[in-house]
């Protein structure tokens, strides 16, 4: 330890040029990353520790220690704590605020780690739900309508409860991917079967003179839709506009072009992802985008297929882009540099 003595000068006398310096020397204080709130609730009556307990698990907060509960500093984070002490205080318990930066025992990433687990919990009950779901539909025949409302009403109770669990999942748990995952292969189940194959229906445009077009996809891409919209703006359409919206209920402006989404015009069709079928309409013969198709597929698909040496790499990395970047324009922009570089090695390997 540098133990520093201060010295107090004379009235109105300007700071020494030392004082001055060791004053700029000193660095500003680390800010303090977790709000806390610390309680003390009699036991009885019961249902006051229950309220409390019930309001901060709403709230995505963590027991740090007994009574002490943290989330990451923020205003909203300060005003929600904020109302919960009140409550603690109106009936008879004590409830303190404060702010904290942990240097020794208690580690910062600790507690991101006591945050990803309990969202993870959250994630991993919601996809045993949607597998249940997943595992009832059949890949090649369409439900009776009846049976279909059943579903998506069942599939908008779990996207509700996504939705919350997303909004306080402030360190981004590993398990929000595999559910997406497993409700975009039910929404997949839901959609009428269609022929596969590599020729373009009438209406649809040649996407060898496509040029400039809006290309719509659903919100909060992953693999499929990042490596199709990469092959969009990369070869078939360099000048084309992404635009990523709500899954549900989107009607498509007049020249509009949409893909992997509900009722696209291109989509899975068959056993093929979206990948294969815009490369397969496109009709290119690259042999390095070929095997890009092959990891693609089997990301998305989990069937293994193709079981390419490169999958469980390929795997590894979007998954980490998708953690890394919540907004849909930087996952594509490290997705596609990603692709970029796998495209080069795998033409390099084609030409050996």
């Amino acid at each position: 330890m540098i133990k520093v003595s201060h010295q107090r000068g004379r009235a109105g006398a300007p700071p020494r040029a030392a004082d001055a310096d060791a004053a700029s020397a000193t660095p500003p204080p680390e800010p303090a990353r977790w709000i806390l709130l610390i309680h003390s609730i009699a036991p009885r009556p019961h249902y006051l520790r229950v309220k409390i307990g019930r309001r901060l698990q709403k709230l995505g907060a963590v027991a740090v220690k007994n009574s002490v509960y943290a989330l990451p500093t923020s205003e909203a984070a300060r005003e929600d704590l904020e109302w919960i002490a009140h409550e603690i205080t109106a009936d008879g318990g004590e409830a303190s605020l404060c702010e904290a930066r942990f240097i020794g025992g208690l580690t910062d990433d600790a507690i991101e780690a006591q945050f990803r687990a309990a969202r993870q919990r959250d994630y991993a009950a919601l996809a045993k739900a949607a597998r249940r779901i997943v595992d009832g539909l059949s890949a090649t025949s369409r439900p009776s309508s009846a049976r279909r409302a059943r579903v998506e009403r069942a599939l908008a109770r779990i996207r509700k409860r996504a939705e919350e669990i997303v909004a306080i999942d402030h360190f981004g748990a590993a398990g929000r991917l595999a559910l997406d995952g497993l409700l975009r292969t039910a929404d997949d189940k839901l959609r009428p079967p269609k022929t596969p194959g590599p020729r373009g229906t009438p209406d649809l445009p040649s996407l060898r003179q496509v040029r400039g077009r809006t290309w719509v996809t659903r919100k909060g891409i992953h693999v499929d839709r990042i490596a199709s919209a990469w092959l969009i703006r990369r070869f078939i359409d360099p000048e084309a506009t992404l635009k990523y919206v709500e899954a549900r209920g989107y009607a498509p402006a007049a020249g509009e072009l949409r893909f992997d989404m509900f009722d696209a015009e291109f989509t899975h069709e068959g056993d093929q992802c979206t990948f294969e079928v815009l490369l397969a309409r496109w009709g290119n013969g690259d042999a390095a985008l070929r095997r890009i198709a092959d990891l693609v597929h089997d990301v998305d698909l989990r069937d293994e297929k193709f079981g390419r040496e490169e999958t469980d790499g390929f795997t590894a990395l979007i998954t980490g882009i998708c953690l890394q970047h919540r907004d849909d324009g930087a996952r594509l922009d490290a997705g596609s540099a990603l692709l970029d570089a796998l495209h080069r090695t795998f033409q390099q390997r084609a030409r050996k």
